[in-house]
Parts: C-alpha cells; structure tokens; sequence
C-alpha cells in the first residue's frame, strides 16, 4: 500500500520576526471596512508568494487551469493565511522604493519554492522518454496535460499518474504545510538565501535525474539484451527480415515489462517526493 501524506496540521505559532511594527506607523494605520493598512499590506506580500508558487504547482499550476483560477485560490489562502504568518511579515513600509523590494522579495522567494515543488514531477516525464526509447514506440506523441507541449505516450501516462498520486495520498497536504514554515526558513525580513536555494535546485534536479535512470533501469536492460541477441539473429540469418521481426516483439515485450513495474515506478516516485518535501517542513 502507498504511504500516504500526514494529515494536514497548520501550527499558529510560529517565530516572531525581528521587524516589528512601531507605535507610530500602528498610529498612522488607516482602517477601513476591510482592516488596517498593515494588515492589507500583510495579506499583500502572502499573495505575492503564494501566487508565484501557485503558477507553478503541480496540477493547479497546469496550462490546463485558467490564471483566474489560480490567482483566485491564492487570495483566498493568502487571507487564510494572514492570521497565521502575519507576525512574521515587516510592516507598511513608508517609500514606493521599499515596497517594491519587498514584493520582489516574496516573488523570488515563491518561484524558488514552485520550482522544487513542480521539478519532480518532469522525473516522470524523462523516466517516460527514456522508457519510450527502449520500447521504439517514442515517435508516438501525445498531448501532455502538464505541459504546453506533446510528449511521448508514456511520459504523458506517467505524468498524469505522478499527479494522480501526489493527490490520491494527501501529499498536496506538505505542499500547504510547506508554503506555512517557508516564513521561518525564507524569513521575509532576511535576505534571500539564494546560494542555499541554488544548491538545493541541483541537488534536486540531479537527484531528479538519477531516479529517472533508475525508474527505467529494468527496459534500459532488456532493450541491451534484446538488441544484442537480435544482432546475433541478424549475422546468423542474414537473410531473415530482422526488423520486421524484432520491432513487434520488441514493443510487447518492453510495454509489458514497463506493465509490470508501473507499481513500483509509483511507489519509489511518491516516496522520493514526500522526502523532497519534508526539507520544508519545520512545524510538527
């Protein structure tokens, strides 16, 4: 049975940040219906994050969902989340200059984050492309709901069981409890640790890569073995119409070899992106 996810646990306290808000900018707030100027300013910088994590989050994220959709669920959650992590956030600042630092701040801080959320997913893709070389059947393009662009058959297939997955066993739960303690690894009032989230983006991408490999091991072996010994067919039998031969049986026995690892392609790839979540996870 697949692990799945722990149950979605939002804790409200979190660390205080060191920017607080002084009694003269508190005496210089405007109110309106809809709070203060600090506050409106708090659930501001949470959509500016969230909606650059949101753009590229798996499935919501997709081409297929339209922005409105997406911009919509992040200002509901940045409200939501505005009582949570408003603590954290730096007041209202008093230039046009500091405002527009901290929005870029909270916009890189987001694409930083919806990168390393949406970066595993493509481990299908490639373990699907590497997959569909060995079977011959990479010619077979197909419209890839995760992407602007076809892919081969079964990179789409694995792409779409990828989203199914992380769904199906509440992994979309870390990517809440992510975004929520992101304001205590990514503090909005420290700089953006770009060096600390460039080496985590290659860790991640070649940790990517060598699950892809290892995903598409068992067809990379058989087509080694398969074309070596139809090889051997071909010098003995030089007469013999090898490829017409070979190109069939080399289709059903790949997909069915591919038919029998699905399981275990899941498995592996649902664990290995729990644990690369689990790096964003402080509250327990």
């Amino acid at each position: 049975m697949l692990a799945a996810a722990p149950a979605l646990r939002i804790d409200p306290v979190l660390t205080h940040a060191a920017h607080t808000v002084t009694a003269a900018s508190m005496a210089d707030d405007i109110s309106s219906y809809f709070g203060t100027s600090s506050m409106l300013w708090a659930t501001a910088l949470i959509f500016m994050r969230l909606a650059s994590v949101v753009m590229l989050l798996p499935g919501i994220g997709d081409s297929g969902v339209p922005p409105r959709v997406r911009l919509g669920f992040a200002l509901v959650f940045a409200m939501i989340l505005t009582p949570i992590v408003g603590n954290t956030l730096p007041g209202l600042p008093a230039g046009l200059g500091d405002m527009l630092g901290q929005v870029l701040h909270e916009v890189i801080i987001g694409l930083i984050l919806g990168t390393l959320m949406r970066v595993m997913i493509f481990t299908l893709m490639s373990a699907g492309e590497i997959i569909s070389l060995q079977t011959g059947i990479s010619f077979a393009q197909t419209a890839n709901p995760t992407q602007a662009q076809p892919s081969s058959s079964i990179g789409s297939f694995l792409a779409m069981m990828g989203l199914v997955m992380v769904y199906v066993t509440n992994t979309h739960h870390l990517f809440i409890r992510a975004l929520v303690d992101s304001y205590q690894i990514f503090s909005p009032v420290k700089k953006v640790m770009l060096n600390d989230a460039s080496a985590l983006m290659v860790r991640t991408l070649t940790q990517s890569f060598v699950l892809a490999m290892q995903m598409s091991a068992p067809l990379i072996v058989f087509a080694l073995i398969f074309n070596v010994a139809v090889g051997f067919v071909g010098r003995v039998m030089p007469n013999f119409p090898v490829f017409f031969a070979a190109t069939p049986l080399s289709l059903l026995l790949g997909l069915s070899l591919f038919a029998l690892g699905i399981g275990s392609i899941g498995m592996v790839f649902i664990d290995h992106y729990q644990d690369m979540m689990s790096v964003f996870i402080r509250s327990r």
